[in-house]
């Protein structure tokens, strides 16, 4: 299993890193001259880009060839990927957890929100990126021991009003906590890590309780089912692109300024108001064109078998 997981996650990162790398580099991007990465251990850092078992470098203000995207488009790119971080060092801990589990199952499942209690709320700090890490872990950590709880039948056994009700309280609290507690972008609970913890505990206790084991979507929803698995087949793919993907659609909004139809004030108006609207429904064919690109990479690294035509048949059919 946790090799299965570790070859599904490590080709499409590489994948991404020629990519991104590169264009950094070309960006305007030195790394000995980078103060928050010079020398020995900036270098060593980039080994984040193959092994993502921390946190890799990045410039916060890059160039980009010809200009098409902002200066900050390294951090959105690159940013996101301190969740293949994480889902790493969830899999490797995976056995390690499964047994403490096995044997004290209530204690495992809740000592991440006790963590994060302790490392999420600033009453001890751990600098840097060690301590990025560990709050990561512990903010997610009784969600992913939640699959085991699903799996080895022990959520099973609680009733499900008494499930929900306690994830209810539990999401309350999540909302009464972040509220005193809000961060720089407001309710945003990634800013909040007890809360984001606690909120994500009771939702997914919620999800774990009323979900359905589905061989193929029932009835009407059958419809959808090759998109659905196409997506679930290339959720790294999808994940490590869709950031830098958001971004490109603005480009491409701007050539709309140029069309002759929109020299006029009011087209001008319209268009500034619904700019994030045409990012969301420009942003879908661009993760199309990158699962066409490079959705073949996790086939192969999934051990399916490159499957361009089904490709096809989810996108256009």
């Amino acid at each position: 299993v946790i090799r299965g997981r570790i070859r599904r996650l490590l080709p499409p990162l590489w994948a991404f890193s020629a990519v991104v790398l590169p264009l950094m580099f070309i960006g305007g991007w030195k790394l000995s001259e980078d103060p928050d990465h010079s020398g020995t251990w900036g270098l060593l850092e980039l080994v984040n880009y193959v092994i993502p078992i921390g946190a890799p470098p990045y410039p916060w203000e890059v160039g980009f060839p010809s200009d098409l995207l902002e200066s900050t488009w390294a951090d959105q790119a690159v940013g996101p990927l301190w969740y293949l971080r994480a889902y790493l060092w969830f899999v490797l801990a995976s056995p390690l957890l499964l047994w403490a589990f096995r044997r004290v199952p209530w204690a495992t499942l809740l000592a991440p929100l006790a963590l994060t209690a302790v490392v999420g709320t600033g009453l001890v700090t751990i600098p840097g990126e060690l301590g990025n890490a560990v709050t990561d872990f512990a903010v997610y950590g009784s969600c992913w021991v939640l699959g085991f709880a699903h799996h080895e039948g022990v959520l099973a056994k609680v009733p499900r009003y008494l499930a929900v009700s306690g994830s209810f309280l539990v999401m309350s609290f999540a909302l009464w906590w972040a509220s005193g507690h809000l961060g720089p972008e407001g309710w945003d609970l990634n800013d909040i890590p007890l809360a984001q913890a606690a909120w994500s505990f009771g939702f997914v206790v919620i999800l774990l309780q009323y979900s359905p084991s589905w061989q193929e979507l029932p009835g009407r929803l059958a419809r959808w089912d090759k998109l659905v698995t196409l997506s679930n087949n290339r959720a790294v793919t999808i994940y490590l692109w869709h950031n830098l993907l958001i971004m490109a659609t603005v480009p491409i909004i701007d050539l709309a300024y140029r069309l002759p139809f929109m020299q006029s004030d009011r087209a001008v108006a319209a268009l500034d108001s619904t700019d994030t609207l045409w990012m969301f429904f420009l942003v879908w064919p661009l993760i199309g064109l990158a699962i066409l690109a490079f959705g073949w990479i996790e086939d192969l690294a999934a051990g399916r078998g490159a499957r361009v035509e089904e490709i096809d048949r989810a996108i256009v059919g």
